[in-house]
């Protein structure tokens, strides 16, 4: 059954309430190059989360569903200001104020809760990087984004905009499971007051079984009586992450929101991450980040 908790709430440093369980539109809905038209299903699955309790919702550029987003907003019923919704920039990266504007356009709305860099490796110097900033922060100035922020960016890369920035970024999106920790990135990010978010919290569970977790997830999904995919939400929860999971399934997506009505001992998430360290997966962005993961 699935959760009547509300999602609870943390709060960015430039002070935005931004929940901690969020419903994703990217992997499970990527949208191919070529395919057009507005994909009913899912339409459907987005107001069915919403229904659930899910007023996080997480779409980019990239992922070619912001005009199903904007739909399902606007069906839900549920008012603008009770709903958090990122959107990132990607393939227009040289024109911010022409993709933040572009997005709204197709998500139907005047603003967006949080407007993040999609990743960082669009930029051939240090320079172009900050400059990106630079346009994010107009963003954010002209009231198109409450929040601003990246996503799939190093300590490298957020040190060099740091360096400039006028308003440093409330987050940083990043792959984030027991099997990819990212040594030193998190408590960096965490002396900067930069948000972690986390993608792909379900990795050891559903593309890398076979591993040292295995055990222990099954272990204390039965202790807990939720499933093992709920035990990682709570472990990226509880190691202080905003949260993004996705299901085409909405009884998935219920049972996920129990994560929310347990706590793991803090021995329990230094478990998991003990164990998650003694093996490496990555799903995403890997031609990137490969010298980053060996060194």
């Amino acid at each position: 059954m699935a959760s009547s908790t509300p999602v609870p709430s943390t709060l960015l440093m430039d002070g935005t309430a931004i929940p901690i369980l969020g419903y994703g539109t990217g992997t499970a809905w990527f949208k191919k190059k070529g395919e057009t038209g507005v994909n009913r299903e899912l339409v459907e699955s987005i107001k069915a989360a919403i229904k659930l309790g899910y007023h996080h919702l997480d779409g980019a550029e990239v992922y070619g569903t912001e005009a199903e987003l904007g739909v399902a907003i606007k069906e839900s019923g549920v008012p603008r200001e009770k709903l958090f919704v990122t959107t990132k920039v990607n393939q227009n990266i040289a024109d911010i104020p022409g993709a933040i504007q572009s997005s709204l356009d197709k998500l139907q709305l005047s603003y967006v809760d949080l407007y993040l860099i999609h990743q960082p490796f669009f930029a051939k110097s240090p320079t172009e990087l900050q400059d990106a900033w630079a346009a994010l922060e107009k963003v954010k100035q002209a009231g198109k984004a409450r929040s601003i922020g990246v996503s799939n960016f190093l300590e490298s890369h957020l040190s060099t905009i740091l360096q400039t920035a006028k308003i440093p970024p409330s987050i940083n999106q990043i792959e984030f499971h027991p099997y990819l920790q990212h040594g030193s990135l998190v408590p960096f990010q965490e002396q900067q007051s930069i948000t972690t978010a986390s993608y792909g919290p379900l990795t050891p569970a559903v593309r890398a079984k076979g591993g040292p977790l295995d055990s222990l997830l099954s272990k204390l999904a039965s202790k807990y009586a939720v499933g093992e995919g709920e035990v990682l939400l709570r472990w990226s929860i509880d190691r202080g992450a905003v949260t993004i999971t996705t299901s085409g399934k909405e009884a998935r997506l219920s049972s996920y929101l129990n994560a929310l009505n347990f706590q793991l001992t803090p021995e329990e998430v230094k478990e998991i991450s003990r164990l998650g360290e003694q093996k490496h997966f990555r799903a995403f962005w890997n031609d990137k980040f490969a010298a980053d993961d060996r060194s």
